[in-house]
């Protein structure tokens, strides 16, 4: 049985790798969160910038997915809900490799400081 969840497409790829905002303004994040209606990945709520939520904000596109490698937890804004949801469409997560916080070379150094 494959219900349909309000608020997710499994079908719409991520649109990226990384927070689109951050990489457009040449900034930085901690951890990625992929809209689970279109794809969109900003950065957490721990975030400097905080572009998922604002993303949600922005379009009342209220559910998320957990853009980390090894974690498949969805969150919803409005009801502040953590749940389990379907597979979406591939990748799962940044690469392996993208270290965390990221982007690589765009981290400052002493960076917790700055979320504190």
């Amino acid at each position: 049985m494959n219900e349909k969840i309000q608020g997710i497409d499994p079908s719409v790829p991520p649109s990226g790798t990384g927070c689109v905002e951050c990489l457009a303004s040449d900034s930085w994040w901690l951890h990625l969160r992929r809209c689970a209606q279109c794809g969109h990945i900003g950065c957490c709520d721990d975030s400097l910038n905080k572009h998922a939520t604002k993303h949600f904000e922005a379009t009342g596109h209220a559910v998320i997915q957990s853009f980390e490698p090894g974690e498949d937890w969805f969150y919803n804004y409005v009801t502040e809900a953590v749940f389990e949801g379907p597979v979406l469409a591939p990748p799962h997560s940044h690469p392996d490799d993208q270290p965390v916080p990221g982007p690589e070379g765009k981290v400052p150094r002493r960076w917790q400081r700055l979320l504190s």
